[in-house]
């Protein structure tokens, strides 16, 4: 008994469907506590997993908030850029370099409610810009969780993944998804970390893909002419009405990526760089998890030429 009080668990209903879904993410746990025994690796630890009843029961490493919740709970101020490199380097080891992607595994739901802090422990500081205390939090250490929906590269792909706000252009399109949906859904939610809201407030696909024009640019031509949502567009362009209800929330709502930069200081500009390179809409060309982990948002600043070098090699992959 012991276990469980030290413990999360989580309790799954006596439905078939569900059985069958927690059976698949038990095989991923069961993998990644194969490969990382040491629980080194940012992924949720499962300690055990039972029936009870027809209902399957599986315990976990007990941890605190999400850091959606930590957000909230400080009235959505954003986290600073020191304590969001660390956790985005977190995030980037856990999904691609120690896991998931090494082992053809694509999370699919990346979204910050899905990121958990250890310990939520936090300090009151006083934001003499917002002229009130927030919330600090002390340890920014987190573990990835939910692996429900996580899927192998040679299983079957549902054709619609990820939760809307942190869902990839290719998805929208159903162009067909892997990994690079992973990176995406990464961009967006540093995005939040960093600004204290949503980059992307909407339930609806074509105004979606209005969202992401407003901020990234136009979609690429090759992506709209292989889409199977070609419904979407006119003669090449998104079938879009700016002077619309919806045009007109998409423009008040919307602006060009780096008008987002709360500071014109040298790691923030190298934070909003990582940011487009995530956000890059061809999959292909989007960067991957091991280079972004090299990007020079990452690096200490004494590693200038380091940045350049960097800059250069990957400006002449793309």
């Amino acid at each position: 008994m012991d276990l469980f009080y030290f413990s999360n668990l989580s309790i799954i209903k006596n439905l078939e469907k569900y059985r069958e879904a927690a059976k698949l993410e038990i095989n991923v746990l069961e993998k990644i506590r194969a490969k990382d025994p040491e629980n080194k690796h940012n992924c949720v630890q499962m300690l055990d997993w039972f029936n009870f009843c027809g209902h399957v029961c599986i315990s976990f490493e007990l941890l605190s908030l999400s850091t959606f919740d930590f957000l909230k709970s400080n009235n959505f101020l954003p986290y600073p850029i020191n304590q969001i490199r660390h956790m985005a380097s977190q995030i980037c080891h856990a999904v691609s370099c120690e896991f998931l992607h090494d082992n053809k595994l694509t999370h699919t739901d990346l979204k910050p409610e899905n990121i958990l802090f250890i310990n939520s422990n936090y300090s009151l500081v006083y934001n003499a810009e917002k002229k009130c205390c927030e919330r600090r939090i002390r340890d920014t250490t987190v573990r990835l969780v939910d692996f429900g929906s996580a899927t192998f590269e040679q299983e079957h792909h549902s054709l619609v993944v990820s939760t809307r706000h942190y869902r990839a252009p290719e998805v929208i399109l159903e162009l067909g998804w892997s990994h690079p949906c992973d990176v995406w859904s990464i961009g967006c939610i540093l995005f939040e970390y960093y600004e204290g809201f949503t980059l992307f407030q909407t339930h609806d696909n074509k105004e979606h893909l209005a969202m992401m024009e407003r901020i990234q640019g136009p979609i690429p031509l090759r992506m709209i002419q292989w889409s199977r949502k070609r419904r979407y567009f006119h003669h090449g362009h998104l079938d879009w009405n700016e002077n619309s209800k919806a045009g007109r929330y998409v423009k008040s709502k919307c602006k060009p990526l780096r008008n987002y930069l709360l500071s014109h200081g040298r790691e923030h500009h190298q934070f909003f760089d990582l940011l487009e390179r995530m956000l890059e809409y061809d999959p292909v060309k989007r960067i991957s998890l091991p280079a972004a982990l090299n990007h020079p948002f990452f690096l200490p600043p004494s590693q200038s030429a380091r940045t350049q070098a960097w800059r250069n090699s990957w400006d002449n992959s793309k």
